[in-house]
């Protein structure tokens, strides 16, 4: 017999809080679809804890590490749950956070039922999710303090990069050889190097991308180490007018960025034409990855949060349906790729 919560906290509930990222979970493989979706669960309600601002950081961290700890089955979760619904699930705006909050309970629970190898696979990759989110709270200040620190050097930004997305690429493909046997006929050591790879360059796609946005609450990714070779601090990159000063930096962060983006698409044509469903839940955030990195090239206006570079809805849509006419030529998906990262170089070379 189904059980309810589990296919409430995996149906309405994952698609309410995942957004488009339920596009990719819904084309996984079906033995895999239940293990990431409830890491993603988990992990989305860690990430709520972190960041609501209402609540002072010091406290912050510790509900989070109290999850992390329930997770890994060494705390009471029954008065883990009621804080959470109490300090947490009460300061939401978004109806799915608020829901997700007070789902602990249940989530918890269909954790436990999943098989010891999807239950420690999940286990490590929310605990690693939450080090990235602790990572944050250690290392930036309270966000209405007005103040902003930085990251010091490439190492760190490189370490915070693993531990908030390239871990996922190395759970992903765990759950890859796991769910889907035969299908990698590489080396799983050469696999996993990739896949953390992939997680990096969607995550820096997401630093640059929001780094206005970022300032503002306090936190500048950018490393120190990278903003002296341009003359820069990170108070600079508060001011929107410093777009176009900032740009030998910008384009500094993509090339790296586009390097691990190469890792990524080695990733993706690893995976046989005949696995149409691994294929195109990794050929889609690639794509969109390099089309978000393209538009960021040509925004002169980088900094202003007002003026994020993000690719519109239909974009979206034209990308699945082109991808999924593509799926079984690595001729035209490789071409296609090649010419977004030819197209971004052009525009990183003026």
């Amino acid at each position: 017999m189904p059980n309810p919560n589990r296919t409430f906290l995996l149906g309405p509930l994952l698609k309410g809080v995942s957004r488009s990222f339920y596009l990719t979970l819904r084309i996984l493989p079906a033995g895999m679809r239940d293990p990431v979706g409830l890491a993603y669960l988990l992990a989305r309600a860690a990430d709520t804890i972190a960041d609501t601002s209402l609540i002072p950081p010091a406290r912050r961290l510790e509900l989070l590490l109290s999850l992390r700890q329930r997770i890994n089955g060494t705390e009471d979760g029954g008065l883990l749950a009621q804080q959470l619904a109490a300090e947490v699930a009460s300061q939401q705006t978004q109806s799915d956070e608020k829901v997700l909050l007070e789902s602990i309970g249940p989530a918890l629970d269909v954790l436990t039922q999943l098989d010891e190898t999807d239950r420690s696979a999940v286990r490590g990759i929310v605990s690693t999710l939450t080090e990235g989110m602790e990572f944050d709270l250690n290392t930036f200040p309270d966000e209405r303090s007005g103040q902003v620190a930085a990251l010091r050097t490439m190492a760190d930004l490189d370490r915070y990069t693993y531990l908030v997305a390239g871990c996922v690429g190395e759970f992903w493909t765990t759950m890859t050889y796991a769910h889907q046997p035969g299908v990698l006929s590489e080396a799983p050591e050469a696999m996993l190097r990739r896949g953390i790879r992939f997680g990096k360059a969607l995550q820096m796609v997401n630093v640059l991308r929001d780094c206005g946005k970022d300032l503002r609450i306090g936190r500048c990714y950018l490393p120190t180490e990278v903003l002296d070779r341009h003359g820069l601090v990170p108070l600079d990159l508060m001011d929107p007018a410093n777009g176009q000063r900032a740009q030998p930096m910008l384009r500094e962060l993509m090339r790296f960025s586009l390097d691990h983006f190469r890792a990524a698409m080695a990733y993706t044509f690893a995976i046989p034409r005949t696995a149409i469903r691994l294929r195109l839940a990794c050929l889609w955030p690639i794509l969109i990855g390099l089309e978000t990195l393209l538009l960021l090239a040509d925004n002169k206006a980088w900094l202003d949060p007002a003026r994020v570079s993000k690719i519109p809805r239909g974009n979206v849509y034209r990308v699945i349906a082109r991808s999924t006419a593509s799926v079984m030529s690595d001729t035209l998906l490789r071409r296609w790729m090649d010419d977004l990262i030819s197209s971004i170089e052009a525009r990183l070379s003026q």
